[in-house]
């Protein structure tokens, strides 16, 4: 144990002897192990966002929604299709949904939503928000919960009562200082009594416009049968909807659409949502909905059907390749770290010739100095995984700050991250370890 101790003193003097050439050795494995731990936080974050949108979009939807009229333009003019323009079409409607789930049987839910902007009113408190007509199955398909109250029961939603279900923004902006349930809002010209709150449920605008999914926290969520009959119903074409483009009240529009294109929207729904039972379903039921909306909608093309769960696993496979690159890339950082180490660790055996017949002369084996020297080199690999391991975590603290990317830093990266510095240095450190000790002790006490 004492010539153990007596050898690692030696390994240990040595390295701080030569400061400079120590820690110019020990960068490349500095940097390699902090590249390895960025990038896997890198790609660890990025999964935890994929996974994140993935409950955000649910699991196994299919979103069918309205083509707008630019679309559907461009589409005609393409395709020279001009003549599906004379054709009478429904739009998008609570029968197409109803159809959908009577008659395809790989469905195990369908959500029909309509929405609408309006401003929200009580005592003081004036804004505007969005408010949404639903079914019970939008929340269990978005995977939302009630943070207070409850949920809508069926004679409220069969009757189309006037009640609702609030983000917890609304909460915090309209019921600051009390209870929201069972308070009332006025939404549009229209009182709604609150019946529950939702869980905070934060979206960013960048996967609110790529995967259409809503600010839950700024809606208001109501039965859809009480948004299409004391609200609006986009289908029912009026004297009021033809001069106002709103629902006249006492002279006066509940809701004031200023673009033509909301004028002209006759589409009673804004959107559906259709769960399919198996992943593997996805494919082959998209298919047979584009076969049946279409044949409803008497051929013409006003609508269009996304599937989010396929676009996020697609994001996530190119995803996944990219930080397989960057970490191979980072991997190979660690290599050339103990490539850098072999070359010194030689060139200090050409230096140390004659220190090395002078430890032979006086006793020491060639075990003696294959440890010491592979002492020396796994002493500057595992200094520079650990300075490496603190230089990661703050490079991908840095990256997040800087960049608002997602990084989640995990103990495997920074285990395996370790394991291979020490690994590298052992590795190379053997050979002129080796060498060192192949010395002959004669030879090496006459070398000048």
């Amino acid at each position: 144990m004492e010539r153990f101790i007596y050898i690692v003193n030696i390994a240990i003097e040595a390295v701080f002897v030569n400061k400079s050439r120590s820690i110019l050795t020990a960068l490349g494995i500095i940097f390699g192990v902090a590249a390895v731990i960025a990038m896997m936080a890198i790609g660890n974050g990025a999964q935890q966002e994929i996974l994140e949108q993935m409950k955000m979009v649910g699991v196994n939807n299919i979103v069918i929604t309205p083509k707008s009229e630019e679309d559907k333009s461009e589409n005609e003019e393409d395709d020279g299709q001009m003549a599906v323009k004379e054709k009478y079409s429904p739009k998008l409607t609570l029968k197409d949904a109803q159809s959908i789930k009577k008659i395809i049987p790989t469905v195990e839910r369908v959500c029909p939503e309509v929405s609408f902007e309006t401003y929200l009113q009580k005592g003081g408190q004036r804004g505007k928000a969005k408010v949404a007509g639903i079914t019970p199955d939008f929340f269990k398909v978005f995977n939302l919960d009630l943070s207070e109250g409850e949920m809508f029961n069926i004679k409220q939603l069969k009757d189309g009562k006037a009640v609702c279900i609030i983000g917890p923004d609304i909460q915090a902006k309209f019921f600051l200082d009390e209870e929201a349930v069972g308070k009332y809002i006025k939404c549009g010209f229209i009182w709604l009594k609150v019946v529950g709150v939702l869980e905070n449920r934060s979206v960013s605008e960048a996967v609110s416009a790529n995967l259409g999914i809503d600010e839950y926290n700024k809606t208001v969520f109501a039965p859809i049968q009480t948004l299409l009959r004391r609200f609006k119903d986009r289908s029912l074409i009026t004297g009021s909807s033809l001069h106002g483009g709103g629902v006249i009240i006492s002279g006066r529009s509940m809701f004031s659409f200023g673009s033509s294109e909301e004028q002209n929207d006759y589409n009673q729904l804004n959107k559906i949502v259709v769960q399919v039972k198996e992943t593997d379903q996805l494919i082959p039921t998209t298919e047979i909905l584009k076969k049946m909306i279409a044949r409803r909608h008497s051929g013409v093309d006003d609508f269009e059907i996304k599937v989010p769960e396929l676009l996020l696993r697609q994001e996530q496979r190119t995803k996944d390749i990219f930080n397989i690159v960057l970490g191979a890339i980072a991997s190979i950082s660690l290599i050339v770290g103990g490539i850098g180490i072999m070359n010194i660790m030689l060139a200090s055996v050409m230096e140390r010739i004659k220190e090395i017949g002078i430890r032979k002369a006086t006793g020491a084996t060639k075990k003696d100095i294959i440890f010491q020297f592979l002492a020396e080199a796994t002493m500057i690999s595992l200094s520079g995984g650990i300075i490496g391991i603190f230089l990661g975590i703050a490079l991908s603290k840095l990256i997040t700050e800087i960049t608002d990317i997602q990084t989640i830093i995990s103990g495997f990266s920074i285990v395996i991250s370790f394991g291979v510095s020490a690994t590298v240095g052992i590795l190379f450190g053997y050979m002129p370890a080796r060498k060192a000790a192949r010395q002959d002790a004669v030879d090496s006490l006459r070398h000048e």
